[in-house]
């Protein structure tokens, strides 16, 4: 008994030391599917070249990196956050209830949602208005709402493929479906007079205009847009939504499809011209900067303009980065976060 006493507290006594430095040795990322390519590219050049272990990644989806992210302080809790969209003010509420009260917001760049199909088959040509008609949960037909009718796409209109609507696309916890309704769904909607009679509340308009069909014609395909990419090379028919980055790096095997006459091109995201962009960001817990080795320096590498640049290394990922003077912002933004734990 004695013998075995003394060997667990042996076993204690040397298990601690070993755990007191562990903590807060190493940069913690969940989030986005989306941005997830992004800041592993900046991972690895930040282990590389730094004396600073790899930070770890981890694709969790936007609304699930969040839920991560706000649910504490301390070694055990992310320290970043990706997000393919602002974070929610529910979100926000959730943090403050954690205890996780200062968060700071860095924009890295934008992106484009594309809608793709595999290569070789016949190139898709749609508005925002027919995307709605063939996605959403239920249209207006004769004045009145009803669950979505349209089975082929041509029933959207005749100049449209003759093939079943099959879209590949994120859950509900995914930052680009939340991208995705607000950017092509809801003003494609929100002025219907079938809708506005049916919810006078913009707010529940808002929600219902939201709303994706669940007959399997929109199919969740999980937060990895790499299986959306393979998904679309079985099934030549089929369309699927992903961000821009995921065509740009695949466009041996996918094609995207154009919104309105506009190709999704790194030059059109970039100037505005095609119609479904958005912001991409990362969420920094301020309360571990100064604590969690090499936060300061990892949030700077990735606003750096080696980085985010107009030249940087993330624009041959498919980044499309930010003007000189709001990267310039970003930037500063991470200085302060330097600044904030060296007073």
């Amino acid at each position: 008994m004695r013998k075995t006493l003394s060997l667990l507290v042996a076993c204690a006594a040397f298990s601690l030391p070993i755990q007191a430095h562990a903590a807060g040795t190493q940069i913690r990322i969940v989030g986005s599917s989306t941005v997830y390519p992004f800041v592993t590219v900046v991972a690895e050049a930040f282990g590389n070249s730094t004396e600073f272990k790899t930070p770890i990644v981890e694709s969790t989806g936007t609304g699930g990196g969040f839920k991560l992210f706000c649910a504490g302080i301390g070694d055990s809790h992310p320290d970043l956050s990706n997000a393919s969209r602002a974070i929610k003010e529910s979100e926000k509420a959730l943090c403050a209830k954690n205890g996780v009260k200062n968060i700071t917001e860095i924009k890295i760049g934008f992106d484009g949602i594309v809608l793709a199909n595999s290569k070789g088959a016949a190139r898709f040509d749609l508005s925002k208005e027919a995307l709605f008609m063939a996605l959403a949960k239920q249209i207006p037909v004769e004045g009145k709402l009803v669950d979505n009718p349209n089975k082929m796409w041509s029933d959207i209109d005749s100049s449209l493929p003759n093939v079943k609507i099959e879209v590949y696309g994120p859950p509900t916890t995914s930052g680009t479906r939340d991208a995705f309704v607000e950017l092509v769904m809801e003003p494609s909607c929100k002025n219907l007079p079938a809708f506005k009679a049916e919810f006078p509340d913009k707010k529940a308009r808002k929600q219902a205009c939201h709303l994706l069909r669940e007959d399997g014609h929109y199919i969740e395909a999980g937060e990895n847009d790499n299986l959306i990419v393979q998904k679309l090379q079985s099934n030549a028919k089929a369309l699927g939504i992903f961000g821009f980055s995921f065509l740009d790096q695949n466009g041996d095997i996918v094609q995207g499809s154009l919104i309105s006459g506009t190709e999704p091109t790194f030059e059109n995201i970039s100037d505005g011209t095609y119609g479904i962009s958005r912001s991409l960001y990362v969420y920094v817990k301020d309360a571990h900067v100064g604590k969690t080795l090499g936060l300061q320096e990892f949030v700077s590498e990735l606003v750096s303009d080696d980085a985010a640049g107009e030249y940087g290394y993330l624009t041959e990922k498919g980044l499309i980065p930010l003007p000189e003077a709001d990267l310039k912002i970003m930037q500063e933004r991470s200085d302060a976060l330097i600044k904030s734990t060296a007073q």
